[in-house]
């Protein structure tokens, strides 16, 4: 099973994998790592990616998800997937993937983004994602206010996964 956190830069997609991954005892795999140089120039000078942009690393993310599939490996995939569109790329068996749209007030993701250091993608360019964040119908909707460990079990409750031993 292969499980998508979805939702704008900084509303937690990495920290949540991370520690779903953990309790888990699956991988973990983070979409900013798949982005061309580029495209992370491009986004460090507070530039939007377009959809020419996105769709080479949305092959690279589904070719990812499909070879664990395949493989029967189990991963949490934190991405960004603000389009229908792109998550319909990125759905290789509907059902084996399991989409999870992480959210939080403007002002709570703000907050998060100017205590980031050393991340390419300013807060500058969270009005442009929550612009172009598209209602996800198909994902579990979490609410990411409250503390990880919370986030997590509630997660795991939700989907229906076992913790490792």
């Amino acid at each position: 099973m292969v499980v998508i956190l979805m939702g704008v830069s900084g509303v937690g997609k990495t920290a949540v994998g991370q520690r779903l991954a953990a309790v888990l005892g699956w991988r973990f795999r983070d979409a900013d790592d798949f982005h061309s140089a580029e495209s992370i120039a491009k986004m460090a000078t507070g530039v939007p990616l377009t959809d020419e942009d996105r769709w080479p690393w949305l092959e690279r993310l589904r070719e990812l998800i499909r070879s664990a599939l395949e493989s029967g490996e189990e991963l949490v995939l934190a991405c960004s997937a603000l389009r229908r569109v792109y998550r319909e790329r990125l759905t290789v068996d509907p059902a084996r993937e399991r989409w999870v749209s992480l959210w939080a007030p403007r002002e709570v993701i703000a907050a998060r983004l100017a205590l980031r250091k050393d991340h390419y993608m300013p807060a500058t360019l969270l009005d442009s994602q929550l612009a172009t964040l598209e209602a996800a119908d198909e994902a579990l909707k979490v609410d990411v206010t409250g503390d990880l460990d919370s986030i997590v079990a509630q997660l795991v409750q939700e989907l229906g996964l076992q913790r490792s031993s």
